[in-house]
């Protein structure tokens, strides 16, 4: 484990174990499981996917009867429960009832994630046993052992915290994430928990989530699907005493600053998850401006962002700048193509390959040599107003085939 994952900590207020419990190969961690010290109030989003794992459908029940007393939050990988009928909600509640066991608290205040194959059942055994050892010394304690644990197909664990100050109290936002396939916005992330010490009331949370995954994870794709079971929690504990409050009431910490510092925690998360896409050899960030609106830069960009052609010829280093214009042009949005204006790389040293939607004499290996480079950097300008997005994606490589040709074999 690396060090800053080593040294990962969550929020105060929260602590974690980890443990394998055979649900993945070869002894792996397998089972994660995130404490609130004290009932915590929680916010939630999920998958847009109409085919839902069982744990998605469970925790949007209980978001919706108890958002401001939540406990806990046990995680399984190795086994997505999706697709798999009555007794995979019944398996999901048994997990929330055990944990909730193990605690001392009720079921209703135990959160439950899947993530893995889909269409099995869990091993209910192997599930007891993990959740038995996750509450015991044995169990591996740290956030960075359980934000190993929740990986699939992951490369890495993923984690990010920032620290913001209410006065002289350091107010902290830390989370964690796992995905790296079936990654595409609304949302798009497998699974994300982020705590912090705050106190802030539910409602408040919810707002200030959605505007946090509006512009992170959901301004992310590996391969345009749309995962069964994505969840993104974030969970207040409190611990530091300091009240979040609406913009126009009195400090200490008002919910401008709180969402802002959350917003950059997601996308630090939801970058790496691009960067880890399956097979992935470089992150990809795609900025259209000169949008009417946020509306239509983000569709043109979410086209560009999912288009195998795209992504093949950033994995070779070939400049095909027209089929970034291609994507542009099939997004749906009203773009005028002889406005298009495209370059490469960053300022000061963007190589532009396309102006008025025509061709220029542009260095072509120097333009090769800037899709080599890690991260990625492509701007379309549509020519159409002052709006502007960035969404992230990842290079296609062979090996990404490799591995969904066989994930289930």
């Amino acid at each position: 484990m690396d060090a800053i994952v080593e040294d990962f900590a969550l929020a105060e207020g929260f602590v974690a174990t980890a443990t394998a419990c055979g649900l993945k190969p070869a002894g792996a961690l397998d089972m994660a499981l995130i404490v609130a010290e004290e009932p915590c109030s929680a916010a939630g989003l999920f998958t847009t996917n109409r085919v839902r794992a069982a744990p998605v459908l469970y925790d949007q029940q209980v978001l919706a009867r108890n958002p401001a007393a939540v406990r806990a939050v046990v995680i399984n990988a190795g086994n997505a429960n999706a697709c798999t009928g009555p007794q995979g909600a019944a398996n999901c509640h048994a997990m929330a009832a055990m944990t909730a066991e193990r605690l001392g608290c009720r079921p209703d205040q135990v959160l439950v994630l899947s993530t893995g194959v889909i269409g099995r059942q869990l091993d209910m055994a192997k599930v007891a046993r993990g959740i038995g050892a996750l509450t015991t010394p044995g169990a591996a304690h740290g956030a960075g052992f359980a934000a190993r644990a929740i990986m699939t197909t992951d490369t890495r664990a993923k984690v990010a915290r920032r620290t913001i100050s209410a006065g002289d109290t350091p107010i902290s936002i830390a989370g964690m994430c796992k995905g790296a396939g079936m990654i595409h916005p609304n949302m798009a992330t497998m699974l994300a928990i982020v705590t912090t010490d705050a106190r802030v009331a539910p409602d408040l949370l919810d707002r200030a989530l959605r505007h946090a995954a509006d512009r992170s994870f959901n301004r992310i794709s590996v391969d345009g699907d749309t995962s069964t079971n994505d969840t993104l929690l974030l969970l207040a504990s409190g611990a530091s005493g300091i009240d979040v409050q609406p913009a126009a009431a009195a400090p200490p910490l008002d919910a401008a600053t709180f969402t802002a510092a959350l917003t950059d925690v997601c996308i630090d998360l939801a970058r790496q998850v691009a960067r880890d896409g399956e097979g992935a050899t470089r992150l990809v960030e795609i900025t259209v401006s000169g949008a009417r609106d946020d509306a239509q830069a983000h569709q043109v960009a979410n086209a560009i962002a999912r288009s195998p052609l795209v992504k093949t010829a950033i994995h070779g280093g070939d400049p095909n700048w027209g089929r970034v214009l291609c994507a542009a042009g099939y997004s749906g949005a009203e773009i005028d193509p002889d406005r298009l204006s495209l370059h490469f790389g960053v300022a000061g040293s963007a190589i532009q390959l396309v102006a008025g939607g025509l061709p220029l004499e542009a260095d072509l290996a120097a333009a090769s040599a800037l899709l080599r480079q890690d991260p990625v950097y492509i701007t379309l300008d549509l020519g159409l107003g002052t709006a502007q997005t960035t969404v992230w994606t990842c290079d296609f490589s062979k090996e990404y085939i490799e591995i969904n040709a066989h994930y289930t074999t």
